[in-house]
């Protein structure tokens, strides 16, 4: 079992009583941050917490309850071993898009523009870096894209979605990875009841189908340039009809782009 409290074994500082939570949340987060609490660690006890902050315990336990909404903590009520430092998960970094765009900070046009970015940098190092398992790991997903044109839509995108994964990995940037799922679930979040209501799903699954196809002969020839515009218009082709005509641009912009 891991030992309570940071790895420094330094005690927490204590803080003043007013919105003194924050005060907590904040060096929780920066001994994270700076890797002296890592993942599988644990913080000391409520108990231990209040001592050492010289707070209550309801203001401990809404610190706990901020960390634990922002992913970073594990808390279980009466745990005597107290609340476990989790993994990095995407899930803080997808609210906090999904934020931006229900602020209307950031607008399907420029999420789309993004993804074209992400998904053309993508194919193109995986087009350098790839594997002969991630090839293969490619091809399975496009052969499950096609089993599943007669299973329905559900099927299907969970294949594309196994097949972008694989490409992501390729490319050996996590940032990468982590930022084409979060954006990719966020934009179809966005349209996904236009997109279930579409009379074509049929055609357009089709021609994801021959586009899937047609990146992965590129990657596997290793033509990164060519791979990266696929990617990018592709997006174009399939979300342009989605953003408005006068935001249209932001995404043409890119299609040309060579992206080396």
């Amino acid at each position: 079992m891991a030992e309570s409290g940071s790895e420094s074994g330094r005690p927490f500082e204590a803080v003043r009583p007013v919105r003194a939570y924050q005060s907590i949340v904040e060096q929780v987060e920066d001994r994270v941050f700076r890797g002296q609490l890592r993942p599988g660690e644990r913080l000391p006890s409520e108990r231990e917490m209040t001592a050492q902050f010289r707070v209550s315990r309801s203001t401990v336990r809404e610190a706990l309850r901020v960390l634990e909404s922002d992913g970073l903590v594990r808390s279980r009520p009466g745990d005597p071993n107290g609340p476990e430092v989790l993994p990095f998960s995407p899930t803080t970094l997808r609210k906090s898009v999904t934020r931006l765009v229900r602020v209307d900070e950031v607008g399907l046009a420029e999420l789309v523009q993004f993804r074209m970015l992400l998904e053309g940098s993508a194919n193109l190092l995986a087009a350098r870096l790839a594997t002969e398992d991630e090839l293969a790991a490619m091809h399975t997903a496009l052969a499950e894209m096609e089993l599943a044109l007669d299973r329905g839509y559900e099927e299907f995108s969970r294949a594309d979605v196994a097949f972008h994964d694989t490409v992501a990995r390729a490319s050996r940037n996590i940032l990468i990875q982590v930022c084409s799922d979060v954006v990719r679930g966020v934009v179809l979040s966005l349209i996904s009841q236009k997109i279930a209501d579409a009379q074509d799903r049929g055609e357009l699954m089709e021609r994801s189908l021959r586009h899937h196809a047609d990146v992965l002969d590129a990657v596997r020839r290793r033509d990164g340039p060519l791979a990266a515009r696929l990617a990018r218009e592709s997006l174009y082709d399939y979300y342009a009809d989605y953003v408005p005509e006068a935001e249209r641009p932001l995404l043409r912009a890119l299609l040309d782009e060579e992206l080396t």
